[in-house]
């Protein structure tokens, strides 16, 4: 007989806010030992913020959580996982140095007179790895030698190592072949069994309809509908995940297709993008579209040359002659920039100052025989400060005092330097208050005045409609789709993102 499900979590009225943005709006929700609960929404819609703070990653400003009938508060995932909550995040929190069984069993190795046990350690680390279907894998492989699936189904099995009453389940399975789904849906049917109630996040449509008894959909940090899975199709599904309008907040700006700037065919790079071609114009800003995990990032990558390409060629400016593109370098001397997703990692020095930062990428022009001209690298920082209307006191403010919307700026002036006639953006507004991301929109927008090709990658639709003369849409690795300005809409743009995992493609 099959046990009646009872709650095991209650969300009351949570909310959470950061500076700019209401990520969580009076969340009201229960989760049942027993089943698998999906959250379902677009990019930002708030699913991996309430699972953080159901992990103790992070805390609410408001609201209660109520776990097996009492108050849950946890300070961190520590004190989460004492009471049988975990985790397994779609950022794989791994340790590549150490081995498979060293970061399954990382806080709780075996010893023996106060040392490792290493034959119960593998031992231990056999049986949790075969049961995701990893027997071939051996427990004393250094994690940072598997590819990224193999490592997505160790992150998992960390998870399953230890019993729990609640487990969360973050797009476990992004980089996963087909049969380690499988195997991980074999995991789950034999842990609701055991009355484990599991929090599944996916953007794969069709494996939620497989896997889950209900499905809650988020949008805009709020319940848009909770209900059995089987009552939900896939049109009322994506109904509920992108249903906003637009309105006439941006004006369209109709700009007209130029000469060709760069012309992609054909690229490739396994496991992550297959026969991604696609057509840049000068003046022309292409948005791309695509679910987290598409392969948009690992694109641009491969554009600007931080990636290898596994096939296919790049073509600049009209040429038959296919441009080789081996490392970023290789890139800005071929006139391209890029501007990651993330600034503060990746695009910035923030110890140093806004001069510093801005003629990082051009340092020939402010320095000669190995000496640095102060004065140079002032009038060229200045003149960014002001074209860019970067709110500072003076050059020499370190970045890390900026706010997020002008450290941006700081990051767009350092490529503006290098007079590039390709700009690659990707997440350009991500974490900026809306003030500044309008006076981004409109840094964009001249710049395609100027005759500049931009690409701008982004998870906020409205943001693609509002500047973007075409909308390319990825899907588990390849190019689903092109829209041209009058043709797209949400609902377009959502089943393109969504018609290679609808159509069980591999990736």
């Amino acid at each position: 007989m099959i046990p009646t499900p009872r709650n095991v979590l209650q969300l009351l009225d949570i909310e959470k806010s950061y500076p700019g943005v209401k990520a969580l709006d009076k969340i009201n929700l229960d989760f049942k030992s027993g089943e698998v609960h999906a959250l379902v929404g677009e990019n930002g819609a708030g699913k991996s913020t309430l699972a953080r703070i159901i992990a103790g990653l992070e805390q609410q400003d408001v609201g209660r959580m109520i776990f097996k009938g009492r108050d849950y508060s946890p300070r961190d995932k520590r004190t989460s996982e004492k009471q049988g909550i975990r985790i397994v995040m779609q950022e794989l929190s791994l340790i590549s140095t150490l081995s498979v069984a060293e970061n399954i069993f990382f806080n709780r190795l075996p010893t023996r007179l106060g040392l490792i046990d290493r034959k119960q350690l593998a031992d231990d680390t056999a049986a949790i790895i075969s049961k995701v279907g990893l027997k071939q894998l051996h427990a004393d492989s250094p994690v940072g030698s598997l590819g990224v699936g193999q490592q997505q189904m160790v992150e998992i099995a960390a998870g399953l190592s230890e019993s729990c009453k609640l487990l969360i389940l973050d797009e476990p399975t992004a980089a996963l072949t087909d049969s380690e789904i499988e195997h991980l849906f074999k995991q789950i049917q034999q842990l609701k069994q055991k009355e484990v109630c599991i929090i599944y996040i996916s953007h794969r449509m069709e494996e939620i309809k497989k896997i889950s008894d209900r499905v809650t959909i988020l949008r805009d940090g709020a319940i848009r509908g909770t209900r059995e899975a089987v009552e939900f199709d896939m049109k009322e599904m994506i109904r509920l995940m992108v249903g906003r309008t637009l309105g006439d907040v941006h004006p369209p700006e109709i700009r007209p297709q130029c000469e060709l700037a760069l012309q992609a065919k054909n690229l490739g790079r396994k496991g992550v993008l297959h026969d991604v071609s696609f057509d840049l114009f000068q003046g022309e800003i292409l948005g791309f579209s695509g679910m987290m995990g598409s392969g948009r990032s690992e694109l641009m990558r491969l554009l600007f040359g931080a990636d290898q390409k596994d096939s296919g060629e790049i073509y600049l400016r009209g040429s038959n002659t296919p441009r080789r593109i081996h490392s970023p370098k290789d890139a800005v001397n071929a006139g391209l920039a890029m501007l990651t997703e993330d600034r503060k990692a990746q695009g910035l020095l923030l110890p140093l100052s806004i001069a510093a930062n801005i003629s990082l990428a051009k340092m020939d022009a402010v320095s000669s025989r190995g000496w640095l001209h102060p004065s140079k690298e002032e009038s060229v920082s200045k003149r960014y400060i002001k074209q860019l209307s970067i709110r500072c006191h003076s050059v020499d403010q370190r970045v890390k005092t900026l706010s997020g919307g002008n450290q941006q700026k700081v990051v767009m002036a350092k490529w503006l330097y290098t007079e590039p006639e390709i700009l690659i953006f990707d997440e350009p507004t991500r974490g900026i208050d809306v003030g500044a991301k309008f006076e981004i929109y409109n840094l964009l927008k001249n710049l395609a005045r100027e005759g500049r090709a931009i690409i701008v990658v982004s998870s906020d639709m409205l943001e693609l409609f509002a500047i973007s003369d075409r909308i390319a849409v990825m899907s588990n690795g390849a190019l689903a789709n092109i829209f041209t300005r009058g043709d797209w809409s949400e609902d377009k743009i959502m089943q393109a993102a969504l018609s290679n995992y609808m159509a069980g493609k591999a990736g």
